[in-house]
């Protein structure tokens, strides 16, 4: 096992501070050409055949908490944050109950306190081991804990909020801004932005911008302009949102996550709202071609917050208009459509069931040096989350995912100087099983172990340079994992 020593250090100093001050106030590649001979500038086409990196975590997704709702659900009380239907995961719920520790947090600077803004954050750290105990020490496609035996500190993560609350009449201003530093950040490269701060020279650790935007409301309206989180899927890039360490194949490759531009939602009655806006594409802060993708969406939840459907898409050019003599060249006509559907029921006070179902198509996508094809993917993802009593939650989750044509399950080491999975190509059926926990021995402290089960039923991959199988170095079609993640709130 491998430590890096001034992030553990930092974990004792951050896990007795916070201690410390709670408890004393309480008492379709199915054979394309090498993608590892396209120059860094051709990101495009990587973009295309990898989505781990450019298609990151969505923020504000249809059953995760908005980050303007940071300030009312990070470490408060069951009675404060209501059921795991506002909360997603149940994460910080329930863990001030019956003279329990109050949550602590930063000190707020004054100026900040005038503006209305809040300044928070939390610190994630994990390690995942590999039953396979993989000669590359990657753990195949499983996303953000990659890593096979080596300490990782995932999330340093800063924010700055402002919620436009205008209590659903009048005119009022708000925004966010987040930053963040740690193994993550192989997971959230936009164009223009993450490239730029932080280069490609195999490095593990770099920085992330999730969110940087402006938002105004009128009424029932609200609108966000800058970069955000797309409105698709279910899990989240926030680590303290999720019920799990690490994340489903459907989070991760299947729709578009951070984007650039501006999106709306008009709340039409106190249980239906529609989301609409234009964007600059799947993870493009610098878009190629000069085209808008189109992001809308519709929800509808229950008056008591305890049943809610979302269905959101993503529609539009795709294609890479870059330098006349680029060989991955498009004309225009590689359009990618997505959709979304994510379902949340709570059963009984306690359990939660959670659906989440994706489909995508994409016309023309690049699969060669002059080469295109179609390709399709779709699956099903399910959760079932159970509050064991007011710290300690169960979770349980199972999902099919289907590549169709090998185009979308690609890790980001598939671009030149990244350090993570380079696998591509693998057309066939995804599948995994993870078991976790959620146990909250303070409000500022979080501890997530789990475990599971990966396995694949497909095509080899044809790619030259790349493993046949997606696991174990590219030898397996299956691994068993075992981790744990620790996240303090502040």
């Amino acid at each position: 096992m491998k430590i890096n020593h001034p992030p553990f250090l930092l974990t004792l100093f951050l896990g007795a501070l916070i201690m410390s001050q709670g408890w004393a106030a309480s008492a379709g590649l199915n054979d394309p050409t090498s993608v590892s001979s396209i120059p860094t500038s051709e990101i495009r086409l990587l973009e295309a055949t990898t989505p781990m990196p450019l298609d990151t975590v969505g923020i504000a997704a249809p059953g995760a908490i908005e980050l303007s709702a940071y300030g009312s659900c990070l470490g408060e009380s069951a009675g404060d944050c209501g059921s795991a239907v506002d909360c997603g995961a149940g994460v910080g719920c329930g863990a001030g109950v019956g003279g329990a520790p109050q949550p602590w947090s930063i000190p707020q600077p004054g100026s900040l306190q005038k503006l209305g803004i809040r300044l928070g954050g939390w610190f994630e750290q994990g390690i995942t081991f590999n039953g396979d105990n993989p000669g590359d020490r990657i753990n195949g496609p499983v996303a953000t804990n990659d890593i096979d035996s080596e300490y990782q500190m995932n999330q340093m993560w800063l924010y700055l909020d402002r919620a436009a609350d205008n209590q659903g009449e009048g005119w009022a201003w708000g925004g966010h801004f987040d930053i963040m530093y740690g193994t993550d950040w192989r997971f959230g490269i936009n164009h223009g932005l993450e490239d730029r701060i932080n280069g490609f020279n195999g490095q593990t650790y770099g920085t992330v911008i999730p969110q940087a935007y402006v938002e105004l409301a009128y009424n029932r309206l609200s609108v966000k302009l800058g970069h955000f989180g797309a409105i698709l899927d279910y899990e989240v890039v926030p680590a303290i949102f999720n019920p799990f360490y690490s994340h489903s194949y459907s989070y991760g490759y299947t729709v578009p996550q951070l984007v650039s531009g501006v999106i709306g939602n008009y709340q039409l009655t106190d249980e239906w709202s529609v989301q609409a806006g234009f964007t600059r594409g799947w993870s493009m802060f610098e878009d190629y071609n000069n085209k808008l993708d189109f992001m809308g969406g519709i929800k509808w939840e229950s008056s008591d917050k305890k049943s809610s459907i979302a269905w959101a898409m993503n529609s539009g050019a795709q294609d890479f208009t870059g330098p006349s003599w680029s060989p991955y060249r498009t004309s225009g006509e590689n359009n990618r459509f997505v959709y979304s559907l994510v379902v949340k029921q709570q059963l009984s006070r306690k359990l939660q069931y959670i659906l989440v179902h994706n489909l995508g198509l994409e016309e023309n996508m690049p699969t060669g040096p002059n080469t295109a094809a179609d390709a399709e993917w779709y699956g099903v993802n399910q959760y079932l989350l159970y509050k064991l009593n007011p710290t300690l939650q169960a979770n349980l989750r199972a999902e099919w995912m289907r590549d169709d044509d090998g185009a979308r399950i690609a890790g980001p080491g598939n671009i030149t100087g990244v350090r993570a999975w380079n696998g591509a190509g693998y057309a066939g059926n995804f599948y995994e099983v993870t078991a976790g926990l959620i146990w909250r021995p303070h409000t500022n402290i979080m501890v997530r172990p789990e475990v599971r089960w990966d396995w694949y039923d497909g095509l080899e991959s044809q790619i030259p340079g790349r493993g046949a199988l997606p696991f174990d170095n590219g030898s397996d079609d299956d691994q068993f994992t075992v981790g744990t993640d620790v996240t303090f709130t502040f």
